[in-house]
């Protein structure tokens, strides 16, 4: 029989949030309003305008189902007041302010399932990736907590000229967090962007974003590149070196970075963060196709 559990999930803020709707600077005041609407209707293809019209507030819970490392294993996220389905991808906001991000974990630090947002489900929950109807690991434990950005998308029918012209891979963004605990399935942290990788697979861009939970210990050490060398020497170069070897076990090419295959800065990992939330909200919008992805 599945099994049904529910977790608490890390809580964010209650204060109003803000996301990256506008051309201006990267980091909005606090108390601008987030991107939350009524998506089932933009959906159903309603003809009601586009709006923020509420605020949403981040305090959710973990809710799985199936057991683990199964087909049908699923992590859904609930609203913490009404006890509802939400989408971690698009319900949850990208940023609390003051250059401060949620990011929601996949796969935890020291584990090798490959977890990943569902974005073709409804809800878009948690669930463990497959290929040809198998479940899917990396060949070795990755290092670091792995997850994504909510609120963001690579999109694919965009080329980005700085990184070979190459095209989003239709996912949100990936978040590479350096900090020294293990995190659970599910949470959500408040992090800071340091740097960012543009690796190419397969020809397809797919930006990892470095960054490190607020509550790490080496958190108020570290504010850009340069500090993850000084503090966290080595780390950059192994987390490039992961991405880029770790299909070659199953006789893939290595994959490439793009920047001189080198970490780009903060200032650019928050450009990136920018393009790929003004990239969300069109998809959101339908500005774009969403093809087979969920929006809500």
């Amino acid at each position: 029989m599945a099994a049904t559990r529910v977790l608490t999930a890390a809580a964010a803020t209650t204060q109003p949030t803000s996301c990256f709707l506008s051309k201006r600077a990267f980091l909005l005041p606090a108390k601008t309003s987030c991107l939350s609407f009524n998506r089932r209707a933009l959906v159903l293809k309603s003809k009601q305008p586009f709006s923020c019209s509420a605020i949403y507030n981040p305090q959710t819970k973990v809710q799985e189902e199936g057991q683990s490392e199964t087909l049908d294993y699923r992590v859904f996220f609930l609203d913490g007041s009404s006890g509802k389905k939400v989408s971690p991808w698009h319900d949850i906001p990208l940023t609390l302010g003051d250059g401060v991000f949620n990011f929601i974990v996949e796969i935890p630090k020291e584990s090798k399932a490959k977890m990943e947002v569902a974005t073709d489900e409804d809800y878009t929950p948690i669930k463990q990736d497959t290929k040809k109807g198998k479940l899917r690991y990396y060949p070795y434990n990755i290092n670091w907590n792995y997850g994504l950005l909510p609120q963001t998308w690579e999109d694919p029918s965009q080329a980005n000229p700085e990184v070979e012209g190459a095209f989003g891979d239709n996912d949100p963004v990936d978040v590479v967090e350096i900090g020294e605990a293990q995190r659970k399935i599910g949470e959500v942290l408040k992090i800071k962007p340091l740097a960012a990788l543009a690796m190419i697979d397969e020809g397809e861009l797919d930006w990892k974003i470095v960054a490190i939970s607020l509550d790490d210990p080496k958190a108020h050490l570290v504010n850009d590149v340069d500090d993850v060398e000084k503090h966290f020497p080595g780390t950059l170069t192994a987390i490039r070196d992961w991405f880029r070897d770790y299909k070659i076990p199953d006789g893939k090419p290595a994959n490439r970075f793009g920047l001189g295959d080198k970490p780009a800065n903060k200032d650019y990992a928050l450009k990136i963060i920018h393009e790929t939330n003004e990239s969300w909200a069109k998809l959101v919008k339908r500005s774009v196709d969403a093809g087979d992805l969920s929006l809500f």
